[in-house]
């Protein structure tokens, strides 16, 4: 079993970066946060449900995790975090080839939220943006998961770069030269940054993570515990091409906030005065009948939620076959010469997430 020193290729020179520092003066502009599209080094996962949280559903969320660890394994590394006493467990359900084990506290599986933005320069070096996580605004407990962006800052010798900020990685979508798709509902909220507005929000975002243009979604407020993150609405697949979500159950509050969405993407520019080619990707329309999907409000039914790495897209399927299919077709049409995985991921869509909210990649430095 490899210890913690041999868990991760070790990259970059570390270094703490303060606000109002020095050092932190030198480093504006210095960096920028990758596309997802682009080569990866690994992928992080966290074995982690909490019983406070999933009370019967912790077997399976866990092991939901596992068997995507395991796809994901197939092209890439993959880390997994777990609690130092459910390693063990972790390594049965996770365990395989081209996987490795990093044992920390942790309160929850939600490591694209909790484990900061990884930034690159034109060196080459790493760097580690901490967001502040502070449970979504307080609705969930955060005390260990608010330290894992410093702890992975550290094991990968990354440059650690503390943002005033509080926010979720989930919450940020960007293109890799300069632009990124944000909800209002998510960061312009007292839960989060008290007091702050728009354009103290965008200056510090822009200098973190090296952004020239900020296209804002409203989002929509405490219908889901993270106050509508851009990854269940907007992504991008590259430069100039953004898929976007768009919900076709008239019932649905997210119904008439998708339309909305929707011609504000149409209609913006990125930062490099580009008109967005914008394609839809609807929910489905019918789900499983299982203990996850009935009589369960939470159930974040969206394809919009995959995770793009090296040779694959990893996607949710949901058992509405037409919707499904659709679903593959369009991004093996988006990402050429990549294969699309689709998996159950019911227990955790039951908790309000998919893929892209229990994963974080590495970039390629």
């Amino acid at each position: 079993m490899p210890t913690r020193r041999h868990v991760i290729q070790r990259l970059g020179t570390a270094a703490v970066v303060g606000l109002g520092s020095a050092a932190d003066a030198r480093a504006v502009g210095r960096w920028h946060m990758p596309d997802e599209h682009l080569p990866q080094e690994r992928v992080f996962v966290s074995y982690a449900a909490s019983r406070a949280v999933w009370k019967d559903w912790v077997a399976p969320v866990n092991a939901t995790v596992g068997r995507l660890a395991r796809t994901i394994a197939r092209y890439q590394p993959v880390t997994v975090l777990c609690r130092p006493s459910q390693e063990d467990q972790a390594q049965r359900d996770c365990g395989g080839a081209n996987i490795d084990f990093l044992p920390l506290a942790l309160d929850d599986i939600w490591v694209r939220d909790y484990g900061g933005c990884f930034v690159v320069d034109d060196t080459g070096d790493l760097g580690v943006v901490d967001l502040n996580f502070n449970g979504w605004g307080g609705k969930q407990r955060a005390g260990n998961d608010t330290r894992v962006a410093r702890i992975l800052s550290d094991e990968l010798k990354a440059d650690y770069i503390a943002s005033s900020l509080t926010g979720e990685g989930g919450g940020i979508e960007v293109d890799g030269h300069g632009t990124a798709i944000l909800t209002e509902s998510c960061w312009i909220n007292a839960n989060r940054n008290p007091g702050l507005g728009k354009t103290q929000i965008e200056t510090e975002l822009k200098r973190r993570l090296g952004l020239r243009k900020i296209i804002w979604l409203p989002g929509i407020r405490d219908k889901d515990i993270t106050d509508a993150h851009v990854d269940f609405y907007a992504r991008f697949v590259r430069p100039g091409v953004v898929i976007a979500n768009l919900d076709n159950d008239p019932q649905s509050y997210d119904y008439a906030l998708t339309r909305q969405h929707l011609d504000i993407l149409k209609s913006a520019t990125d930062a490099d005065g580009r008109h967005l080619e914008v394609h839809t990707l609807p929910p489905p329309l019918k789900l499983r009948s299982n203990h996850y999907t009935e009589d369960n409000p939470d159930f974040a039914a969206g394809y919009i939620n995959y995770l793009p790495v090296n040779g694959a897209v990893i996607a949710p399927q949901f058992g509405d076959t037409a919707a499904d299919g659709y679903c593959l077709s369009l991004l093996a049409r988006l990402y050429p010469g990549r294969k699309v995985e689709q998996l159950d991921i019911d227990p955790i869509a039951a908790g309000g997430g998919g893929i892209h909210c229990v994963t974080k990649q590495l970039p390629r430095a």
